[in-house]
């Protein structure tokens, strides 16, 4: 959850149309980190299953069509908090491409770095 958290964090700085607009430092670390459970959850629950459902596209474009679920994926999380009432908006799919490519690409890098309690 705090590595989703950084890593939205980390977007947000980047991807022009990726916001939080809480109105103090701790609201924009709260709304991080909720969102980052969220993004946990979405990711754990709904994307291997769109993943299963655009297999075939997937397959067609040799896998680039992932990007575009990922995008996707990256908007509803926007939506859910929005529905949350969350200061988080991704302001179309664009930035909600470039969103998930940057949130993807520092997880990965977080996760390489921390080490979690299992290894």
């Amino acid at each position: 959850m705090v590595v989703n958290a950084i890593a939205l964090w980390i977007a947000t700085l980047i991807v022009s149309g990726v916001d939080v607009t809480a109105s103090t430092t701790a609201g924009d670390i709260g709304t991080l980190l909720v969102v980052g459970a969220i993004f946990g959850l979405v990711n754990a629950i709904i994307k291997p299953i769109a993943l299963l459902f655009s297999l075939p596209l997937i397959l067609v474009t040799l896998g680039l069509f992932v990007l575009v679920v990922n995008a996707l994926l990256f908007w509803l999380i926007s939506a859910i908090s929005d529905w949350l009432d969350l200061p988080f908006t991704v302001d179309g799919f664009w930035p909600a491409f470039w969103g998930a490519i940057v949130v993807s690409l520092v997880s990965w890098l977080l996760s390489v770095v921390v080490k979690d309690g299992d290894d």
